[in-house]
């Protein structure tokens, strides 16, 4: 739910828009009901600034705030025009706080929520992103930006240690900085019965500033989707490595929506590798209603003891996990539409701590889903768990197919 409204600014016109995002979030069967306080942390307020044509020649002005009650982000996207067959450039700054709980949170409730320790990352981040023309089914984007990373408690103090007394920065100070230079890209193959997509990124810490970070990170995602008749089939395949330096919160964390489902965020481990398989078969039953059944797992492949401090096995994290079970999809398209700001704030949302059981999201506007999970889950091929429901987060795999 939310409100617009247009401005005129001297010969301009910007749009302003308060959405107040409310994800909430019932217990059914199973006791205990969530105390208000879990509830009322789920919601989620933006405030949304866009000029179209700020110094009259068409540059674009985007301004984002987005407020929970553990979680804030503000985006800041400036665009120049340039001609199509160049590549779009956008000066960006960004500040984020969230909770880091899928590197040092602890698992809880049988592995399927992970708990905080009270530490929480403060990023503020600028630099110039380089978008560069579809061509075909590829995707190219390069960006350079600076980073500074500070872990504070939630008194919102600077702290550079855990409950344990290990470090929480690459520097060992209350801060670390790093220029990183990433390249992205992509491919896709959609048509009517099937799909592929492809998706590379890799990520190179440059030492051009006194204790900077300087390392290589390379995520690489495949997602197969073919249509057997009236149902789908979709596999995912995700791997992931960094090398040099490496603070703990750089990690790998394995676990929850999008790559372990059944667990909480990063409740799996967290390493410096990691490998993930996704399997999933929807069938429709009626209008705007799916059901699917599901496998998921994931490894850190024996890395965990290669990252700083071993958050992950002081935490007592299997390192290995799988997660199988079935699910109902309820999807009603509102909007389809989504802005350049949109697309910054999907790479960069703040994370918001993972809840069980049904729940009713909506989400910027644009899409309702109802969801009813039942998962279990695995760990060193043992049988811990079966509980209904799963974990709020950006995207649901199922649903948008």
């Amino acid at each position: 739910m939310g409100a617009q409204q247009s401005v005129n600014a001297g010969k301009a016109k910007v749009d302003m828009q308060v959405d107040l995002t409310h994800m909430l979030c019932e217990a059914l069967l199973l006791p205990p009901l969530r105390s208000s306080g879990v509830t009322l942390s789920q919601i989620v307020g933006r405030i949304s600034l866009k000029h179209p044509n700020l110094f009259g020649r068409s540059e674009k002005l985007d301004v984002i705030l987005d407020k929970g009650i553990n979680d804030s982000n503000v985006v800041v996207a400036y665009r120049r025009p340039r001609p199509e067959w160049l590549s779009q450039q956008s000066f960006v700054i960004q500040h984020s706080m969230t909770p880091e709980v899928a590197v040092h949170g602890f698992p809880a409730d049988n592995f399927t929520r992970s708990g905080s320790r009270g530490i929480n990352l403060s990023r503020l981040s600028f630099g110039l992103e380089l978008n560069e023309p579809a061509t075909s089914n590829w995707t190219s984007g390069t960006s350079v930006k600076f980073e500074h990373i500070r872990p504070i408690n939630n008194q919102g103090h600077s702290i550079a240690r855990d409950h344990d007394g290990f470090p929480l920065t690459c520097s060992g100070n209350l801060h670390d900085n790093m220029i990183i230079l990433k390249q992205e890209s992509g491919y896709a193959d959609v048509n009517d019965n099937s799909f592929l997509k492809v998706n590379f990124q890799m990520e190179q810490g440059l030492p051009l500033v006194p204790k900077s970070l300087t390392f290589n990170r390379v995520k690489c995602a495949v997602s197969k989707g073919i249509k057997l008749g009236p149902t789908f089939l979709v596999t995912s395949l995700t791997g992931g490595s960094i090398v040099g330096d490496m603070a703990p919160y750089q990690a790998f964390a394995i676990g929850g929506l999008g790559s372990v489902r059944g667990y909480g965020e990063g409740a799996v481990g967290s390493g410096r590798l990691c490998l993930i398989a996704n399997c999933e078969y929807t069938v429709p039953l009626v209008k705007h209603l799916e059901g699917s059944i599901f496998m998921d797992c994931g490894s850190d492949l024996g890395s965990a003891r290669h990252v700083p401090g071993n958050p992950a096995l002081r935490q007592g994290k299997p390192g290995f996990g799988i997660g199988f079970g079935y699910g109902l999809h309820f999807n009603t398209n509102l909007d389809a539409e989504q802005t350049f700001a949109d697309k910054m704030m999907s790479r960069t949302a703040p994370q918001i701590l993972p809840l069980h059981h049904s729940f009713i999201r909506v989400k910027h506007m644009f899409m309702v889903d109802v969801i009813l999970w039942t998962c279990v889950n695995v760990k060193c091929g043992l049988f811990v768990m079966e509980r209904a429901g799963h974990s709020l987060g950006e995207s649901v795999c199922t649903c948008t197919y």
